[in-house]
């Protein structure tokens, strides 16, 4: 009887290497080093975060179920991944009975080229655009302007990084690294026929913006969005923001493109009582969202009459595939890590070289990516980017557990490294600790050697490689000329052993009588 072998399943291919704005020029530590010297960026940061940090402590405080809410979340998001194919089918399905049209992008490249085409279709080589993290995840903007499309983006924080030809440095406010001169400066460089007296009062800045946005929203056909939420149960999609713009977007098009990732999906419409109380006050620390926009497919004669959904996986599905590392899908882009994360708060949000900063980036971009696809890839640093402090958890409004998703990427990249100087470092250490002689002549040899290195206020300031890494940024105390273990082998331990013993066998406070009745052990054992 013959039988065919048909293969091992194949992993779930990542993002591809060298697309999209998923892997930083440098690795972590490197690209940190040069922020924490822009001493206006980190006070534009202190202050931002710490302003949303404690809106959002005092809007979340108010609910006597936050906690409850919290748990609600995180089992409707466990339960979405457990049966994401047939849930983003049945999504497909009730688009599809509303009029509109699926297209499925197993990557950031075919989105952008699906993206691309549909526009082309329509005969604009204009778009604007709602907030998106998708679509700066796929570099979408790049590609349009490659094949000669311009992408306006109507949210002012987008602005502002879009005309400034920045990046953006935070999942909600994604120019919180600008200050509110230099915003007056770019809209003075950047938006053509803008008063050259233009001052630095944000409402004043918002209505140079909504003036130069204003002709945008009245003229161009197309637009592209991005969804915070799709309801499998009803085909409805969701965006929520705080200005307006992503309204007219929705409304005033003739075609409308939204590129969501898959992970975004939720199974009832009965599901978003619970984000849409969760999102709001975890992002900006409000108790409800100004503009909530809500579609399902095409109604004619009200609003767009051409709607395309582009379902994005790129590194979604080999996320879903790693057992403990799944759990970063459940993020709803809310940035309440970054708000409490004092390494975020220090090298603001590009030194993570991704569309996703902070704690979450720092496990969702290697699980979308990778960190080992060349030779010492940025990525790899990401889950070391993080002191683990656990502030991360406790903001996250569907308790992702970040820090042991952080510990867990570097056990995975440990093991993809191969034979590095740490592993023959702690296999050598092993085998001195495991044998008692060598590790009494190992601490004689750290002794003799410290204090040579010591400096007159007994500390280590620099140590040899591949130990130089410790003290780059602390010193190292000198170790004793005697340790422990000398100490208690000598006559002077031994004499002090025996007074503490004598002194512990006499009658007192705190002392045990060694002819105590046996009944109050058996009392006390009751």
């Amino acid at each position: 009887m013959s039988s065919t072998f048909l293969g091992m399943p194949a992993t779930p291919p990542r993002s591809p290497f060298g697309t999209g704005n998923l892997r930083g020029e440098r690795k972590f530590p490197q690209a940190a080093h040069d922020e924490l010297r822009n001493e206006q960026l980190r006070r534009n940061l202190r202050k931002a975060t710490h302003s949303i940090r404690a809106k959002r402590l005092a809007v979340t405080s108010e609910l006597p179920d936050w906690e409850r809410l919290r748990d609600a979340g995180s089992a409707i998001k466990a339960d979405t991944m457990n049966r994401l194919p047939e849930l983003l089918e049945q999504l497909e399905r009730k688009v599809t009975e509303h009029g509109g049209t699926v297209h499925w992008a197993r990557d950031g490249v075919e989105a952008n080229e699906i993206v691309t085409r549909l526009v082309k279709e329509t005969g604009s080589d204009e778009v604007i655009k709602v907030k998106s993290m998708a679509t700066q995840e796929t570099g979408l903007n790049e590609h349009l302007e490659s094949q000669g499309v311009t992408a306006y983006e109507t949210d002012l924080a987008e602005l502002i990084v879009q005309l400034a030809h920045d990046k953006p440095s935070h999942i909600l406010v994604p120019a919180i690294h600008r200050n509110r001169d230099e915003i007056r400066d770019i809209f003075r460089s950047a938006i053509p026929g803008v008063d050259p007296g233009l001052d630095s009062v944000p409402a004043h800045l918002a209505a140079a913006a909504r003036a130069y946005l204003r002709e945008k929203f009245m003229s161009v056909p197309v637009a592209v969005s991005g969804a915070n939420f799709g309801i499998a149960e009803t085909g409805t999609l969701s965006v929520v923001e705080s200005e307006g713009n992503g309204r007219m977007c929705l409304t005033m098009p003739k075609t409308l493109i939204t590129v969501m990732g898959i992970e975004k999906v939720l199974p009832r419409y009965q599901d978003l009582e619970v984000f849409l109380q969760l999102l709001p006050r975890s992002s900006t620390g409000e108790r409800m969202n100004p503009y909530t926009s809500m579609w399902t497919g095409v109604v004619p004669g009200d609003g767009p009459q051409e709607f395309h959904l582009v379902l994005l996986d790129n590194g979604r599905t080999a996320a879903l595939a790693d057992r403990i590392g799944r759990q970063a899908l459940h993020c709803i882009r809310c940035s309440a890590c970054l708000n409490v994360c004092p390494v975020y708060e220090r090298a603001g949000g590009h030194a993570y070289g991704s569309t996703y900063p902070g704690p979450i980036g720092a496990v969702l971009t290697p699980q979308l990516a990778g960190m080992d696809a060349a030779k010492n890839d940025p990525n790899s640093s990401l889950p070391y980017a993080s002191s683990l402090c656990g502030a991360c958890f406790d903001a996250c409004p569907v308790k992702i557990d970040i820090p042991s998703l952080l510990v867990e990427l570097r056990h995975q990249h440990t093991e993809q490294a191969g034979t590095t100087a740490e592993k023959l470092a702690m296999k050598a250490a092993a085998t001195v600790m495991t044998r008692p002689g060598l590790f009494t002549a190992a601490q004689m040899a750290a002794g003799t050697g410290g204090r040579v290195l010591a400096g007159r206020d007994r500390k280590i300031s620099r140590l040899p490689a591949p130990f130089d890494g410790w003290t780059d940024t602390r010193d190292l105390p000198a170790p004793p000329r005697r340790t422990f273990r000398s100490w208690l082998a000598s006559a002077e331990g031994e004499a002090a052993l025996r007074s503490a013993a004598e002194e512990g066998a006499r009658p007192g406070d705190g002392a045990v009588r060694h002819d105590a009745p046996h009944e109050s052990h058996e009392e006390g054992n009751r």
